[in-house]
C-alpha cells in the first residue's frame, strides 16, 4: 500500500513536484541548466544523431569533483562505443566551448565513464550574487498555479495537544512554509473529530467530576479522561461560564448536570479552546478548521453512505453493511464494516465524507499527517473514495505517518502530566525548553523513526545542541557584522574574487545546495533535509571563521569576507523562518 514518508511519494503528487530538483548539487539552478546544456551540445559532436537526457549528480566522493553525470555510460551502448572512450570524446567537445570558460574548471573521466567537472571559482562565488538579488526569497520559486491542503495535528477535542500533537504540528507547519517557498498555494486545516464515542466519554467524565467523583474511585467512568482538566472544565460548567471557540462560536454553560449535551456541547468548545492556546504558544495559525460534526448535521454522511451503496460496491451481512474494501484496489486485505449492527457508522466513513469535500473545494493535491497508528485507515478512506468513481487518484490523498515521541528528562523516561493525567503535553515541552527548540528538535529526524525528545539536550548551550549551535552561528555572524557598521553600505557590492581559501569554497558550496535543499525537502514531504542543511552550513561557517581572520587589514578581502558573512547570515536565517524557527542577532 503507497502510503507516503519522507522517502517516497505517490505517482500523483511526485507529477505535482514534477519540476523539482532531486539532487542536492553545489550550483545554482541556472548554473545547472547552462551546464546541461554544454554537455548536450558535447555529445552531438561525436553522436551528431542523438538528444541525450542528461542528470547531475553530486559525485560520492568530495575529492573527484564538484559534479558528475553519467550520459557517456547511458549512450555507450546505443552508440556501440567504450563508456570511457565516449566519455573522453565529450570531455574534449565540452572544453572546447567558449562557453564552458566561466563555468567549468575542469572535467575528467573517472571509473567506467563517468565524467567529474570542477567549478571554477567565479562560477562558485556567483551565489553570494542570487543572494545579494535575492535576500529574503533566495531558494523560493514564483507563485504557481497549485494547490495543495495540509492537514494536520486534527485532534479529537478531549484534552490539551500532546507531543505526538506536537510532532504533527512541526512537521505540518514547516512542510507548508516549504511550499510555499516553492511557489504553491497552500492551506492548513485541522479537523475537530468532535463526534463519537470519545466525545461521549468526555461528557460523562466532566459530569462525574461536578458530582464530586474522584478519578481513582470505582464509580468513575471506567474509559474517563483523569486529567486535571477535567476538574477545570466541570467548575467552570457549574459556574455557567462562557467558552469562545476558534471559529467564533460562543457556548454558555447551563449549569444542569442531567443534561449531558448541554455539557458535551460545552466541554468541546471549552477544549477547542485549550487547544488554540496550545496552537498560539507553538506559533500555529491554520487557514480552516473543520467540524466533524457538521457532516452529520448537514447530511454529508448519509450522503456519502446512500452514494456508496448506489455504486455497488456495499453488501449487507450479519446486520451490518459492508464495503467491499479488498476489490477496489487500495490494499485492504478483507472488507469492512460501514454501519454497525447497532446503527452507527464506523470510524472510517465519516472520513470518507469529509475527503469528498476536500476534493470538492478543489484540492487535487492533499497531505494528512497523522500518526503511525492510522495505518490501516490509509486504505479504506482511499477504498470508500475509489468506490465513489468521482475520478480521485487511487493514491489520494497522500499521508506522512509518524513515530510517536517519547521525552526523556535526566535520563528517565517522562510520561505524566499532571495538566493532561497521563501523557506530556505540547505546552509542557514549549515550558520547558521554548518553542524553537520544540519545533525544530521534532522536525530534526524522519517522520517515521522513533524520535526521543532529550530536555537537557534542548536546553544546553554546547555544539551538540543543533538549534543552539545553529542560532549561535546567526548571532556570531551579526555581532561580526555590527563591527563592521561603517562599513555596511560597501558589504552588499564588494567584489568576491579574494574568496579563494578552502573552507570558504566549502561554505559558498553550501551555500549555493541552499534551493536544491528545499526543492528535496518539498518532494520528499521531509523537512528534515533542511534541519540537516543548517546544522552542515552552521558547522562550515563556523569552520571557516575559525581558520579565516575576517577584519584584515587588506580592505578588499575584509569586504569579501563580510559579504560572505553576510550571505550566511541570510541563509540562515532564511532557512530558520521556514522552520518557525526564530533567528537571534544576539545570544
Amino acid at each position: 500500500m503507497p502510503v507516503r514518508n519522507h522517502k517516497s511519494v505517490g505517482t500523483h503528487f511526485y507529477l505535482f513536484l514534477f519540476a523539482l530538483t532531486t539532487q542536492i548539487i553545489p550550483m545554482l539552478a541556472e548554473q545547472q541548466q547552462q551546464l546541461i546544456v554544454l554537455i548536450e551540445n558535447a555529445v552531438k559532436q561525436p553522436l551528431p544523431d542523438v538528444s541525450p537526457t542528461v542528470t547531475l549528480e553530486r559525485p560520492k566522493v568530495a575529492a573527484h569533483g564538484d559534479i558528475a553525470t553519467n550520459v557517456a555510460m547511458q549512450l555507450a551502448r546505443t552508440a556501440r562505443r567504450n563508456p570511457r572512450e565516449l566519455a573522453q570524446d565529450i570531455v574534449d567537445a565540452l572544453m572546447a566551448q567558449p562557453e564552458a570558460k566561466s563555468l567549468v574548471a575542469s572535467a575528467e573521466v573517472a571509473g567506467p565513464g563517468f565524467i567529474n567537472f570542477r567549478l571554477t571559482a567565479a562560477a562558485q562565488q556567483a551565489v553570494l550574487d542570487a543572494i545579494t538579488q535575492q535576500g529574503e526569497r533566495f531558494g523560493w520559486l514564483p507563485a504557481q498555479d497549485k494547490k495543495v491542503m495540509v492537514e494536520f495535528v486534527s485532534a479529537n477535542p478531549t484534552g490539551p495537544l500532546h507531543v505526538g500533537h506536537a510532532r504533527q504540528a512541526a512537521l505540518g507547519d514547516s512542510l507548508c512554509r516549504i511550499f510555499e517557498a516553492r511557489g504553491f498555494d497552500v492551506t492548513r486545516e485541522f479537523y475537530y473529530n468532535d463526534a463519537g464515542n470519545q466525545i461521549d466519554n468526555l461528557a460523562i467524565s466532566v459530569q462525574a467530576r461536578a458530582r464530586g467523583i474522584e478519578p481513582d474511585s470505582p464509580d468513575f467512568p471506567a474509559d474517563g479522561y483523569k486529567g486535571d482538566y477535567i476538574l477545570d472544565i466541570a467548575r467552570d460548567f457549574l459556574d455557567k461560564k462562557t467558552v469562545k471557540a476558534s471559529d467564533g462560536e460562543e457556548v454558555t454553560a447551563s449549569g444542569n448536570l442531567d443534561s449531558l449535551d448541554d455539557i458535551r456541547r460545552f466541554a468541546v468548545a471549552y477544549l477547542r479552546r485549550e487547544q488554540d492556546l496550545d496552537l498560539q504558544a507553538f506559533g500555529l495559525t491554520f487557514d480552516n478548521f473543520y467540524l466533524e460534526s457538521s457532516l452529520y448535521t448537514s447530511g454529508r454522511v448519509e450522503n456519502t453512505v446512500q452514494a456508496l451503496v448506489d455504486s455497488g460496491h456495499t453488501y449487507e451481512k450479519d446486520g451490518a453493511l459492508w464495503l467491499r474494501t479488498s476489490e477496489l484496489g487500495t490494499g485492504d486485505d478483507k472488507d469492512r464494516v460501514m454501519r454497525k449492527t447497532d446503527g452507527g457508522y464506523t470510524y472510517f466513513v465519516p472520513d470518507v465524507a469529509y475527503h469528498v469535500t476536500k476534493w470538492e473545494r478543489g484540492y487535487q493535491h492533499a497531505i494528512n499527517i497523522q500518526g503511525s497508528d492510522h495505518h490501516g485507515t490509509v486504505a479504506r478512506v482511499r477504498a470508500g473514495l475509489q468506490a465513489l468513481d468521482m475520478g480521485i487518484p487511487a493514491t489520494w490523498p497522500d499521508y506522512i505517518l509518524h513515530k510517536m515521541v517519547k521525552v526523556v528528562r535526566d535520563g528517565a523516561e517522562v510520561k505524566i502530566s499532571k495538566r493532561a493525567g497521563s501523557y506530556v503535553t505540547m505546552r509542557d515541552l514549549i515550558d520547558w525548553v521554548g518553542r524553537d527548540a520544540v519545533r525544530f528538535f521534532l522536525i530534526q529526524r524522519r517522520a517515521d523513526s522513533e524520535f526521543v525528545f532529550d530536555i537537557d539536550l534542548a536546553l544546553s548551550k554546547s555544539e551538540e545542541n543543533p538549534v543552539y549551535y545553529i542560532q549561535y552561528a546567526h548571532a556570531r555572524i551579526c555581532s561580526i557584522l555590527r563591527q563592521s557598521d561603517e562599513l555596511s553600505g560597501q558589504i552588499p557590492t564588494a567584489p568576491v574574487n579574494k574568496l579563494v581559501a578552502p573552507t570558504e569554497f566549502a561554505l559558498l558550496r553550501r551555500l549555493a545546495e541552499y534551493p536544491a535543499t528545499l526543492a528535496l525537502a518539498a518532494q520528499e514531504l521531509a523537512p528534515h533535509h533542511l534541519a540537516f542543511w543548517l546544522r552542515d552550513c552552521a558547522a562550515d561557517f563556523h569552520a571557516w571563521y575559525n581558520a579565516e581572520r575576517v577584519l584584515v587589514d587588506d580592505a578588499q578581502l575584509q569586504l569579501a569576507r563580510l559579504r560572505l558573512a553576510d550571505a550566511t547570515r541570510q541563509v540562515l536565517g532564511n532557512g530558520l523562518a521556514l522552520l518557525g524557527v526564530s533567528a537571534p542577532t544576539q545570544m
